[in-house]
């Protein structure tokens, strides 16, 4: 089966156009290539699918006005925040409605007595935090894109960041939702308190990459700065000895809020860019970070260490102000976007794999990377065991896109045999979706789909994301279609 067949044809496009265009104004409904050309892509920039429409609500009953056309005209429904996914989980594989929440992005009520805010789903990351940071207070989770990346996203596929090892992902910190659903009705999950009353639906919903309807409001819990904070670097020979530290440190009982590792490769990229005074010929980069009271600081950083010595560690650092400290931080968020030194494209992997398997799986990934004649950088949440696989490579070169896919899809299996999963932080998406029967069983996807259908039976809340389809994300990989050339359009 090819996608082309299963491609949506509408039936009345211009009845769907008047109709969205009664409920958000013809303003924030966009139909010419030139706008929708913008919503190719997410993050994933190997895979492209033009959506038909997009639309722009701003409020709550305007997504209730927007569910109920496509409904009636049968059309999915496709939200998205940024845009900054992985996974493809926000591009429109068989067409259908992008409804974009980048207007929805009020932070609607803060309650520091109760360490809790109300948020829109197109809220950026670093805007709570900044809201919230000259009281003492923070949002936890910090994924990489956390200046550009937007709440609802992080909800969609339960993200991540640096800070996870010691604060958790996205579903720890979100309270309640407010979420639009498949029939057009609205519900109220959860509540601005921990453990709400009946089934946690909110903790089905969260993660779920859109597939039970549109969240349109998110009640988050705030985090209180810590008194004390101190980052360091340990530098080592190879990422091995790096990785057997990161299992060191956290049988030591030292609970550190923070171990990224930053492979040799990935500081070639980044340390030109950033000048963090990272070695240009270290094997690997740890960057640690521990925080608390001050008396437990010292004490944690010594035995940190030390047990980065006993692991060869030709150099152990403490950032000495605030300043230096911001630097290193810069080094380890800016990796990816420095990766086009190396590579005009880049594929970037998201797999988990326990922690005490970080050696062994660091290298059969580099084994892979040399029998398949690729490059991989790698940087990644090493004390969560969330590696992030990059490889740097050039799409137009013959023959290198196959073998970084079957590259790919052989450090995933890898990952999967070692008692890992497919995704840590970036969700499933139309990438990897295919690959969900490695980790589950069919009666366990069975299970799922029938949540899914208890919410939107139609199945037109962002079809063929999460679980096997019959066609696969190969067929996406192709580069922008011609057709939008013989319109004239420049690009």
């Amino acid at each position: 089966m090819q996608l082309a067949d299963l491609r949506l044809r509408i039936d009345d496009r211009n009845a769907l156009v008047h109709a969205l265009q009664d409920v958000a104004g013809p303003d924030r409904v966009f139909t010419h290539p030139a706008d929708l050309i913008a919503y190719e892509y997410d993050g994933c920039n190997f895979m492209a699918a033009l959506p038909d429409l997009v639309v722009s609500p701003v409020s709550t009953d305007e997504v209730v006005g927007i569910v109920k056309v496509a409904r009636r005209h049968h059309v999915p429904l496709i939200a998205r925040g940024s845009g900054t996914g992985l996974s493809g989980g926000a591009i429109t594989p068989i067409g259908g409605i992008i409804v974009s929440m980048a207007k929805m992005k009020r932070i609607l009520h803060v309650d520091l007595d109760n360490r809790t805010a109300i948020v829109e789903p197109g809220v950026i990351n670093l805007d709570v935090t900044n809201a919230v940071q000259a009281g003492g207070y923070f949002y936890a989770p910090d994924p990489s894109s956390q200046s550009a990346c937007s709440i609802g996203g992080n909800v969609a596929n339960n993200s991540g960041g640096v800070h996870t090892l010691a604060f958790g992902v996205t579903t720890n910190h979100v309270l309640g939702l407010e979420m639009v659903l498949a029939d057009g009705s609205i519900v109220q999950l959860g509540g601005r308190g921990a453990d709400a009353p009946g089934l946690d639906l909110v903790g089905v919903t969260v993660g779920s990459e859109g597939t039970l309807g549109i969240v349109t409001k998110v009640t988050i819990r705030l985090m209180r700065r810590r008194e004390g904070v101190l980052t360091m670097l340990g530098i080592f020979p190879t990422i091995e000895q790096a990785s057997q530290s990161v299992a060191d440190i956290i049988a030591s009982g030292i609970g550190p809020t923070s171990l990224e590792m930053i492979d040799r490769l990935t500081v070639e990229a980044v340390e030109p860019a950033i000048h963090a005074g990272l070695p240009l010929d270290a094997g690997a980069v740890l960057l640690i970070e521990v925080e608390g009271v001050r008396e437990i600081l010292a004490p944690s950083a010594g035995t940190i260490e030390a047990l980065c010595r006993r692991n060869s560690a030709r150099d152990v650092r403490t950032a000495r102000s605030e300043e230096e400290r911001h630097l290193y931080w810069a080094a380890r968020k800016g990796a990816f976007g420095a990766m086009g030194r190396l590579a005009p494209n880049y594929y970037l992997h998201d797999a988990v794999v326990p922690r005490s398997q970080l050696p062994a799986i660091m290298h059969q990934v580099m084994e892979i990377a040399r029998r398949n004649g690729i490059r991989v950088a790698n940087v990644f949440h090493a004390g969560d065991g969330n590696l992030h696989p990059l490889i740097p490579y050039d799409a137009e070169a013959p023959g290198e896109t196959a073998r970084v896919m079957k590259a790919s899809e052989e450090i995933l299996a890898a990952c999967v045999a070692v008692g890992g999963s497919i995704s840590g932080e970036h969700g499933i998406g139309f990438e990897k979706n295919n690959y969900m029967s490695w980790i589950f069983g069919d009666a366990d996807l069975e299970a799922q789909r029938r949540l899914k259908r208890s919410y939107d039976p139609d199945e037109l809340m962002n079809p063929f994301k999460v679980f096997p389809t019959p066609v696969s994300c190969g067929e996406l990989m192709v580069r922008r279609p011609p057709r939008l050339g013989a319109t004239g359009l420049w690009i």
